[in-house]
């Protein structure tokens, strides 16, 4: 059996602030030590990015116009586990408590360093990745509303189970044994229990992807990477 050799995934944070500013220089920052960015200007138009992307984490300022930031996330608690970071200039503690209570994982008061806030982003992410990584002992592998039985390869959406193909059952252990990582149509063909070649790896992902995508054709959880391969993101 061929070694999967494992390409790192850039994380996807989404910044929120009304600051245009702000974002232009943390953006600019972020991407530098190796993150994806995308900008939203308010708690509007990160509802539309947060319908077409999984995001790893969100950065969202307090205090903005309309939706504030406490309201989006407790708006998001109710359904999404995607860290939060709460950015703000009150420094009050009612306010801190206020978030955290709210579901804000963490919060950091303006004006801040920015390298402060890169440790407390790498920290949030390291702890998540952790809680996410399956152990030897793990017969169920969790990812966004989904349960991967590992011993029956079912794969479960709420009471609702389906049952998955050999082939399409290998294809999600090897996603499940290498999570957030890119497997190349090379690694997934080169499975011992895969009865596939590069070929029709396109076609047993698109199979898959209608099991486990509400719109395939916009995939959120088993995503391409052009190029590269493919990635099954765990968060959500």
């Amino acid at each position: 059996m061929k070694t999967i050799e494992k390409s790192p995934v850039l994380s996807h944070i989404l910044l929120v602030d009304d600051d245009g500013r702000l974002r232009n220089l943390l953006e600019r920052y972020l991407t530098k030590n190796n993150f994806r960015v995308t900008c939203a200007e308010d708690g509007r138009q990160a509802r539309k990015f947060l319908d077409i992307f999984e995001f790893d984490m969100i950065l969202l300022d307090v205090m903005m116009p309309g939706e504030t930031g406490i309201e989006l996330t407790k708006y998001l608690r109710a359904f999404n586990s995607v860290p939060i970071l709460l950015l703000t200039a009150m420094n009050e503690s009612e306010d801190r408590i206020n978030g955290l209570e709210t579901g804000a994982d963490d919060y950091l008061s303006k004006p801040f360093e920015p390298r402060e806030l890169l440790l407390r982003i790498e920290n949030i992410l390291r702890r998540v990745k952790i809680e996410n990584q399956p152990t030897q002992n793990d017969e169920l592998f969790h990812f966004g509303p989904y349960r991967f039985d590992l011993r029956s390869n079912l794969l479960f959406r709420g009471p609702v189970a389906t049952k998955l193909t050999e082939s399409e059952s290998a294809i999600l252990r090897a996603f499940v044994a290498s999570p957030g990582e890119i497997l190349s149509r090379d690694d997934l063909s080169n499975l011992d229990s895969t009865n596939v070649n590069t070929r029709t790896i396109d076609v047993q992902i698109t199979r898959l992807r209608r099991k486990i995508e509400d719109d395939p054709k916009f995939p959120r959880y088993l995503q391409t990477i052009r190029g590269r391969g493919y990635v099954l993101k765990t968060g959500l």
